[in-house]
């Protein structure tokens, strides 16, 4: 009996066996098939063909249906889908059903959808046009089938072509409708600059050159370059280089809001086909472009942490721009970090990796230090741009007007007069943070989290960012029944306000996730920008990754000293980020720049450090302290979560994992007894988390390996929901 051991997108971690159907062929490794599974059907991939089987040869369903002929993934990729699985400990059909677009997961056709199209028939030929003249509808159909046939749905549309004509002539015979099967259209790799690349600097030639030495071959390289330093020119000269040898590029960006603006300035340098690939696009764009770069029709392929997931048929160059943020690290279901899985998979084709970042991660620039990683610097901004000045401005006893101090205002007055933009940077969208009673002092808690209710005021209701429940503002405090109800902190959407009250003349541009909510509303809002049809710009960190704003010369940050007493050990070093990248935005044309940073605790180290020294001193500061603490990039975690609505089972079952885990500990490792998560109930469940440690990757892996089966062989596993994080970036 031929037997087929088969992948499915399921939690549990293993595979399951089936039986080759009678007069059916033996599906190749790495196609799907379709199987019976519990009360209906799956898809899944075929991952080996055992010899022999654990179930009865009597007990073995047979397969459905083979949905591919060859190998859905190309070896090279689905290595990596391996590895991934092995080293995050998650289950390799979930894996490989995360790498995959949503209607190849449902079984639709991995290849291009045939296009239907219009030409002349035969019979009908020769057509002469003057036959039409009292029907002149139906002469501008046949003279543009005549010019370009032929002709596609899509075509018809974009020509405004009429469809009752179309209709009548196709009535007639006179033309007919076709099946086109696209094919593969590749790009010639002679010529693929569509502008001359900009004159570099020696910083920027000499991080090009290093780079370009090692295409074909696997190095990974950091660039730490300060805002506005050129990092993308270098990006591009490693892509041409790249094109000209005939090879793909695959650039990851931590933010769907960065990838139009990346598109838009690839595709005006190079005239090879750039396709993005990201969570905004729908289903059928999704295939489309994985399909091209699978084919090789994409010379480019832009998109955010998933994308690194994409097939290519000829890869080149992988580039990670913005590699410290946070964005590129799956919070949820299958933990992995897209810039982690970029260098192994750069190491398995054999390519270069690129990481850029003004702010790299504390784990990146580890690796650089330690000679892991080559390490590439750009310390001089690009062109005749300076370095912008900066100003940390004490608040305390000094009267705010919703958070915007007298001598920021005075500045923000100064440069607008000037006929330049500034910058607000707010971390917190909505009205306010809290509505509150007056009389009691009563705040409106979400029922089912340990968090206040978000007031917003566009539209009027309240809001829990964590947990994403909604209610109406109430009349009157559920505890008092006072009518006297108050909102208490600052958002983006009252500062909003407070802006066009204090500033009359200038327009607003708020950037925040409710402001974007709709497609292409981001994008509109960036483009009214640069044309200047706004003059104060305010958002929260959609706001400052990455952009370009040439007018912008004043850069505020508010309200961001609740960071500097986090209890995440990674709070420091997120908050240098942010800073850095804010302050990034200013003065980045030939207009000298300025940033403002209001603070109720201007002497606080961190910010004195930043301030006065800049982002690498600090980074190499904290690096020193995260060596003395034994904490990463010097150790490695795993951390288990558990939650369920039933906080007894919840503590029961963290603690059980955690006897259980206690003689499995080597020399080296630490297994903490189970607490409390930061927020310790959100959705309406309880939550509870065990922290394992090492000095070392292999005995952490080692034990978390021996430690899972035996967590799952206990009642309490499946009746409360738990989860791995291998390499933890967010402890909530």
């Amino acid at each position: 009996m031929s037997i087929v051991r088969v992948a499915l997108a399921i939690p549990l971690r293993r595979l399951f066996d089936y039986s080759v159907p009678q007069g059916a062929t033996l599906p190749v490794i790495g196609s799907r098939v379709k199987v019976p599974f519990a009360k209906g059907e799956k898809v899944g991939l075929v991952v080996e063909h055992p010899s022999s089987s654990d179930v009865a040869e009597d007990k073995l369903k047979p397969f459905s249906e083979s949905l591919d002929q060859t190998p859905l993934l190309p070896d090279s990729l689905f290595n990596l889908l391996n590895w991934a699985s092995s080293y995050y400990h998650h289950s390799l059909g979930d894996v490989i059903s995360q790498a995959l677009p949503a209607l190849l997961r449902k079984g639709e056709p991995a290849r291009p959808k045939a296009i239907e199209a219009w030409r002349i028939s035969e019979t009908a030929m020769p057509i002469n046009l003057d036959d039409y003249k009292r029907a002149p509808k139906q002469g501008v159909v046949l003279a543009s089938l005549q010019q370009h046939s032929p002709l596609t749905e899509q075509q018809c549309k974009q020509q405004d072509l009429s469809r009752s004509a179309i209709k009548t002539l196709h009535d007639k015979g006179i033309i007919e409708k076709i099946t086109i099967h696209p094919q593969a259209q590749l790009w010639a790799s002679e010529d693929t600059n569509k502008q001359a690349p900009l004159q570099l600097n020696a910083e920027q030639a000499i991080a090009v050159a290093a780079i370009n030495q090692h295409l074909g071959q696997f190095q990974a390289f950091l660039i730490e370059g300060i805002t506005g330093s050129g990092k993308t020119e270098v990006y591009l000269n490693v892509i041409a280089e790249a094109l000209a040898r005939g090879t793909q590029a695959l650039v990851l960006v931590p933010e769907i809001g960065l990838t139009p603006q990346t598109l838009a300035r690839f595709s005006e340098r190079f005239k090879v086909p750039v396709f993005a690939i990201h969570s905004g696009l729908n289903d059928n764009e999704r295939l489309s472009a994985w399909l091209k770069a699978k084919r090789g029709e994409a010379g480019i392929i832009i998109g955010t942490r998933s994308a690194v997931f994409t097939p290519l048929a000829k890869p080149g160059v992988i580039i990670i721009d913005e590699e410290h943020d946070s964005s590129f690290k799956q919070q949820d279901s299958f933990r992995y970090h897209a810039r982690d899985l970029a260098i192994v998979r750069g190491r398995m084709e054999k390519i270069p990796v690129v990481m850029g970042s003004a702010t790299p991660s504390l784990e990146s620039l580890q690796n650089a230090l330690s000679g892991r990683y080559a390490h590439l610097s750009l310390k001089q901004r690009a062109g005749n741009a300076l370095q912008a000045e900066q100003q940390l401005l004490d608040i305390r006893q000094q009267p705010l007007n919703s958070g915007l101090s007298p001598a920021l205002i005075k500045a923000m007055r100064q440069e607008l007069k000037a006929g330049r933009q500034v910058m607000l940077f707010l971390n917190r969208r909505g009205y306010a943070p809290a509505l509150l009673c007056h009389e009691c002092g009563h705040v409106c808690e979400c029922e089912r989290c340990e968090a206040y209710f978000t007031y917003h005021q566009q539209p009027r209701h309240l809001a829990c960012h964590h947990c994403g429940s909604q209610k109406a503002v109430p009349q009157q405090c559920s505890q008092c029944g006072s009518t006297n109800l108050v909102t208490t902190g600052l958002g983006t959407e009252q500062l909003e306000e407070a802006l066009l009250s204090i500033f009359p003349d200038y327009q607003v541009a708020r950037i925040d996730r409710d402001s974007t909510r709709r497609k292409g509303s981001l994008e509109q809002l960036l483009d009214d920008i640069h044309q200047h049809r706004y003059q104060i710009l305010l958002g929260t960190q959609m706001l400052a990754k990455g952009h370009h704003f040439p007018n912008v010369t004043l850069v505020a940050l508010l309200d961001i000293d609740h960071a500097l007493f986090c209890s995440d050990f990674r709070a420091p070093e997120r908050l240098a980020q942010l800073y850095v990248q804010v302050a990034g935005r200013a003065g980045r044309a030939n207009l000298l720049g300025k940033v403002i940073l209001q603070s109720h605790h201007p002497e606080h180290e961190l910010l004195q450090d930043l301030i006065n020294n800049g982002y690498q001193h600090f980074a190499r500061f904290a690096l020193n302290e995260r060596r003395d603490t034994e904490l990463p990039p010097f150790s490695f975690q795993a951390l288990f979560r558990f939650e369920s609505v039933d906080g007894n089972a919840v503590q029961e079952l963290s603690q059980q994992v955690y006897q259980l885990a206690q003689p499995l500990q080597q020399a080296g490792t630490w297994v903490f007894p189970p607490s409390p998560a930061p927020q310790a109930r959100r959705a309406g469940k309880f939550r509870m988390q065990l922290l394992i440690q090492a000095e070392q990757r292999a005995p952490l892996h080692q034990l978390v390996h021996q430690l899972l089966p035996q967590l799952e062989a206990q009642k309490l596993s499946r009746k409360v929901r738990w989860s791995l994080d291998i390499d933890p970036y967010d402890m909530q």
